[in-house]
Parts: structure tokens; C-alpha cells; sequence
């Protein structure tokens, strides 16, 4: 692969039954391009993460996945409410999820925290009532 290969995905923030869609068809192009099933795992993880969180918090929104030699780069971009405190957001078991979303089994505060532990890097960009943008990095080499 001597070129970046991006993938982009919508993300509909309606419809709960297609989170999760993106990240089963990155895993599938990933396996297409003989990427390594841990990365593959990890990448996966990441992603559907963000896609639940973009559905949860966001109504939806975009994400593009990059593959080059080196590494393996998801971005997410919504016009959410934003995220209020990054710090608080990202502590194991926090959550601004509503009643209804946790009765549905979502919203135990591990998204944030799971992209962060699956990737190599990961930096988030969010500024009230506009959106957040989170980029992470998956190291190949």
C-alpha cells in the first residue's frame, strides 16, 4: 500500500439498530487489506465506541477512517452539544447519558476511556454547542 486509503462514514444518530454499522465495515476492509487481527480488534473497538457516543450525545455525525503504512487514523467530527468538561468526560464510570439510553444498555461512562485505551493516540477537540472532533492514531510499525 503505497498511498493513504480513507474510508468515510455517516453516522445516523436516529437509529440505534445501525450504530455500530461503520465500525463492522472497517473491520471487514481491514481484513481486506491484511491488517493484523489485534490491530483490527483495537481499531474496531475505537470506532464503534465513538459511533454509540456520536449517536448517544450528538444525534450523529461523520467518520473517516485513513490507512497508511505507519498507522491507522479515525476521525470523528459531530455538531453535538460539545462536551463540557474533557477531564470529567474521559474518568471511567462518568456519564451525561440519559435514563432512557441506560435502560437501552448504553451510557456506563467506558466510551471516552475504551477509544483512549485501544488507541496509540488520541486528542479531542470540543467546544460547546458546535460539536466535537476526536482524532486517534493506530500505530502499525
Amino acid at each position: 500500500m503505497s498511498e493513504a486509503l480513507t474510508f468515510h462514514f455517516d453516522v445516523d444518530g436516529a437509529d440505534f439498530t445501525s450504530a455500530g454499522q461503520a465500525s463492522v465495515q472497517v473491520k471487514k476492509n481491514l481484513r481486506l487489506l491484511g491488517i493484523s487481527p489485534d490491530i483490527i480488534r483495537r481499531v474496531s473497538i475505537a470506532m464503534y465506541e465513538g459511533e454509540i457516543n456520536m449517536v448517544i450525545h450528538a444525534g450523529g455525525g461523520e467518520a473517516d477512517v485513513t490507512v497508511t503504512e505507519e498507522e491507522i487514523v479515525i476521525s470523528l467530527r459531530d455538531h453535538g452539544p460539545g462536551i463540557k468538561d474533557i477531564d470529567q468526560a474521559m474518568q471511567e464510570g462518568f456519564s451525561t447519558a440519559s435514563d432512557r439510553i441506560r435502560t437501552l444498555g448504553f451510557g456506563a461512562g467506558m466510551g471516552l476511556p475504551n477509544m483512549k485505551r485501544y488507541t496509540d493516540h488520541m486528542e479531542i477537540r470540543s467546544e460547546l454547542g458546535k460539536g466535537t472532533d476526536i482524532t486517534m492514531r493506530v500505530n502499525l510499525k
